[in-house]
């Protein structure tokens, strides 16, 4: 490993501690989830805007980070119009703060931008970046990262940087095999992580089940790895409606069946929490995104 990691590794080590929050006298970090999927056009964007608001509706704090570089819409769903975006606090433009909107009921958004300078900063620059990334850690209880679809070198580096990933799916093959095919590229680089289906789109909940069980079978036999189904949302046309008037559907039709299966899957995710093993925090997350990118 070349010198530049090692300081890299080095620099994470020695700030850790100093990025745990007391919460309830526990240590506990912003948890932080990837939301990714094998192919484009499943819906997981406003998946991932919809699945942060209905966290916030269980009173957590939540920041969404628009990582979709190429195909930002997690401002364009909310008809939000940015300034600036992470690439601005890479060049030392902007702090964390100043980029961060506001949208519904609380929610931070903070807006993407290339990654790809990360794997050019100098170790100065690196520890200064990270030190701004960790002013997050305590503002929120859960950092969802929304990323861009298949398997680019800065969407697998969002991914297996995750503790958690999302993955999301719809019932189409081609859907499901890209998929499949995302999984297995995270388990050639000996993912640690849990990994969550969620089935986007869903005629039924049979048919959902149905989707992930074929991935599931796969993924045992061929993969020798476990996920876990998650949850489902069923085609609404609510939400084809709510995105028409820029808004979310969980806010614009909270009694779709849309929105009670989302709120299904944000209820497991918050059971879950004091099952995870000690979250590693913000900083730490992005400390290997970068790892990945170099």
């Amino acid at each position: 490993m070349n010198n530049q990691a090692d300081s890299l590794r080095l620099i994470v080590k020695q700030m850790k501690n100093s990025l745990q929050a007391q919460i309830n006298g526990v240590n506990k970090g912003t948890r932080v989830i990837t939301i990714s999927s094998g192919k484009g056009g499943v819906g997981k964007s406003n998946l991932s805007l919809n699945l942060a608001l209905a966290l916030t509706e269980f009173k957590q704090k939540v920041i969404l980070l628009d990582a979709d570089m190429g195909l930002a819409n997690i401002d364009i769903i909310l008809g939000l119009t940015p300034l600036y975006n992470l690439a601005h606090v890479i060049s030392g433009e902007k702090t964390i703060s100043e980029i961060i909107i506001e949208g519904p009921q609380g929610l931070k958004i903070i807006p993407g931008g290339s990654m790809h300078e990360l794997a050019n900063l100098k170790d100065w620059e690196l520890e200064g970046f990270l030190t701004k990334l960790s002013k997050i850690e305590g503002e929120a209880d859960y950092l969802l990262i929304d990323t861009g679809a298949g398997l680019s070198n800065t969407v697998l580096s969002f991914a297996l940087a995750a503790d958690e990933l999302i993955v999301v799916t719809t019932s189409e093959p081609t859907a499901i095999t890209d998929a499949y095919g995302f999984i297995k590229a995270l388990c050639q680089q000996d993912y640690p992580g849990q990994i969550y289906i969620v089935v986007n789109r869903a005629n039924s909940p049979q048919e959902a089940a149905v989707v992930y069980n074929k991935l599931k079978i796969a993924v045992d036999k061929f993969l020798n790895y476990k996920i876990s189904f998650l949850g489902f949302i069923v085609e609404d046309p609510k939400v084809g409606q709510a995105i028409q008037n820029q808004k979310a559907f969980i806010i614009a039709y909270p009694q779709s069946t849309a929105a009670n299966n989302l709120y299904n899957i944000a209820a497991k995710i918050s059971d879950r929490e004091d099952k995870l093993p000690q979250n590693k925090g913000v900083k730490t997350f992005f400390s290997k995104v970068i790892e990945y990118f170099r």
